[in-house]
Formats: C-alpha cells, sequence, structure tokens
C-alpha cells in the first residue's frame, strides 16, 4: 500500500490489533485529528462510526479492503472472529490529548464542530 495513493494522508504510525476475546469491544473513542485506515490482515471484525448523529456498521474480512476513518468520527471494534488481526494506519504520531474518551464529551464536540460551520 502506498501513503497518499491508496492510503490518503502521510502515515505516522501503525499498529495491530489481535488476540481480542470474543465479546470485547475495542475503540469506542474518537480523535481530534488522527485519520486512520483499518485493515483485517486475518478473520473479521466489525467497525461502528458514529458521527454524532448517524451510526453506521462496517464488516471488514479481507485483508485486500481497508476502511478510512477521517478525523472526528466515533470508532468502535466489535464481534472480533478466532484469530483476527487488524492493522491500523494512522497519520499522526501517538498523542492522549488528541483523544476523546467519553462519548458525551464526543458529541459536544461535534454539535461545537457542526455549528463553526455554519457561521
Amino acid at each position: 500500500m502506498e501513503e497518499k495513493n491508496q492510503i490518503p494522508f502521510k502515515i505516522e504510525r501503525a499498529y495491530w490489533i489481535y488476540d481480542v476475546p470474543g465479546g470485547q469491544v475495542r475503540g469506542g473513542h474518537a480523535f481530534k485529528k488522527q485519520k486512520e485506515f483499518i485493515i483485517a490482515l486475518s478473520g473479521s471484525f466489525d467497525v461502528l462510526i458514529d458521527d454524532g448523529i448517524q451510526k453506521e456498521s462496517f464488516s471488514l474480512n479481507r485483508s485486500y479492503y481497508g476502511l478510512y476513518i477521517p478525523c472526528g468520527f466515533w470508532r468502535q471494534m466489535e464481534n472480533f472472529s478466532t484469530n483476527a488481526l487488524a492493522v491500523v494506519l494512522s497519520s499522526t504520531k501517538y498523542n492522549a490529548d488528541d483523544y476523546i474518551r467519553n462519548y458525551d464529551e464526543f458529541l459536544d464536540y461535534r454539535k461545537m464542530q457542526r455549528e463553526k460551520q455554519c457561521l
């Protein structure tokens, strides 16, 4: 894969998610600046995306498809199959201050973003 070709940003970091026990949920947060591209290298899982108004679920189960998640979207991953392996490509280096981990704070953040666009 090539950054700025198949991946719509410069890749600053990559990390893996693996050995997730059945029934576990990963993620459950949003980023203010970070963009992500998630690929199921092995097995399958669902990625739930929420923009504060609408929610949509995407099943990832092929290593030649990925899911682009722009900044400002709540995301969580669930329904991991046995031996599922995800790679996440990130547009930023790790920054704990970029995370929005509380869902109510996320909704306030999205509302503020929508209001700014209307001005």
